[in-house]
């Protein structure tokens, strides 16, 4: 996953900072537009997850902070829920601007709200993706119940809010009341994905019926069981993402990929965590580390992917001779078995010394042509012969 600084102001000039991850080669399909939770930030761990399985799919997301939060400008204290819905709309037009049309809009709790009353406002918007949100902004009232005698009597109260210490004003409060999203919601005209999770303790899973009921079609709920409100689990966030990438999928229009199959270039990008992002072509891959090794294994390692890469290129060059030679052949199996000896007495550090290949045949073929033909697997002549890289460092 690729990414860019983008800056841009709101309707009051206050300037917001973005972030704009891209594909591992840089070409994105379509753009997403990605607002985040109340009080939170465009860098949570969450909201990178949901972005990197989104690029995945070819699916760039810009995402920013709302004004006073994170990196951008601005006094948390004079904002409200009318201003996030401002700066949805605003980072959206900036897009528009630079060749980058919204057609996925994401937000996350009260995010989510702002996302369905910003939806019609954005003319390149064909989606909608709510994750735990509340089918009333005003519900986000109980956070303040305990200050709330004090806000109305000096204007404002100083209101811990995940551990964060937050001004919230008066006006705060009354903008809540301000928005009627139930109406919004039924003139929609946007394809619309509800995520949430039964064991969300912030904001009930009765918010997502309301939302569903409110509705018209299309409209999708998916539950994101075991999650807890912020998705702080990686696996919880990387899921969520996967799920919005493969519904978008119906509603997008994606720009056709040009470059001729003989071109095909791969791309890979690692983050601070080791897993890895690939794309090879127009198909999507990923990589990472083992946990003894710092990793979180979630996809095969780049030796895994090496081993695939051999055995899959072996049957598929018997298969191919196979065909050739008008031989019927049912199926065809390769097990790679690494030999392996620890190095230095180091159990971290394995030297792959060798390879057993065993090569499983159902069908009409003999031992020595399935010899010939697995020697032509071009995975295998060059794993065996060797290959030559030119390597050239870019630094920034």
């Amino acid at each position: 996953m690729r990414s860019t600084r983008h800056y841009f102001t709101n309707s009051k000039g206050v300037k917001l900072s973005a972030q704009l991850d891209l594909p591992a080669d840089g070409k994105p399909a379509a753009y997403a537009l990605f607002a985040h939770c109340f009080t939170g930030s465009k860098n949570w761990n969450a909201v990178k997850s949901i972005a990197r399985a989104l690029t995945q799919e070819d699916i760039a997301v810009f995402r920013f902070d709302f004004a006073g939060l994170g990196e951008s400008e601005g006094n948390f204290a004079d904002t409200n829920f009318s201003s996030n819905v401002g700066d949805i709309v605003a980072a959206a037009h900036y897009m528009i601007e630079n060749a980058m049309s919204p057609q996925l809009l994401i937000g996350h709790s009260l995010g989510g709200a702002a996302t369905i009353i910003a939806s019609p406002q954005i003319p390149s918007l064909r989606a909608a993706v709510t994750i735990g949100s509340p089918a009333d902004p005003a519900h986000v009232r109980h956070l303040f119940e305990a200050s709330m005698s004090e806000i109305k009597e000096k204007g404002e109260a100083q209101v811990m809010l995940g551990g964060r210490k937050f001004v919230i004003r008066e006006q705060f409060i009354e903008d809540l009341e301000q928005h009627d999203l139930p109406q919004i919601l039924s003139n929609l005209n946007r394809a619309l994905l509800i995520l949430h999770s039964p064991q969300d303790e912030t904001v009930g899973i009765e918010n997502a019926a309301k939302l569903f009921k409110g509705a018209k079609h299309p409209k999708s709920f998916v539950t994101l069981d075991g999650a807890d409100h912020l998705l702080t689990k990686k696996e919880d966030s990387l899921y969520a993402g996967s799920l919005i990438a493969s519904w978008a999928a119906r509603y997008i229009i994606r720009a056709e990929d040009s470059a001729p199959f003989s071109e095909m270039r791969v791309a890979a990008q690692t983050e601070s965590d080791f897993f890895t992002d690939i794309k090879a072509g127009q198909f999507h891959l990923s990589a990472d580390s083992p946990k003894r090794l710092g990793g979180n294994e979630m996809a095969p390692s780049p030796y895994d992917l090496l081993m695939s890469s051999l055995a899959s290129s072996t049957s598929m060059t018997i298969r191919h001779g196979a065909d050739e030679m008008k031989r019927k052949v049912s199926s065809i199996k390769v097990h790679l078995e690494p030999r392996k000896k620890e190095a230095g007495g180091d159990s971290e550090n394995i030297q792959l010394l060798a390879i057993n290949r065993i090569i499983e045949v159902r069908g009409d073929l003999t031992e020595q042509e399935i010899k010939a033909m697995a020697s032509r697997s071009p995975v295998y002549r060059i794993v065996k012969k060797g290959l030559r890289i030119e390597t050239k460092i870019i630094l920034k």
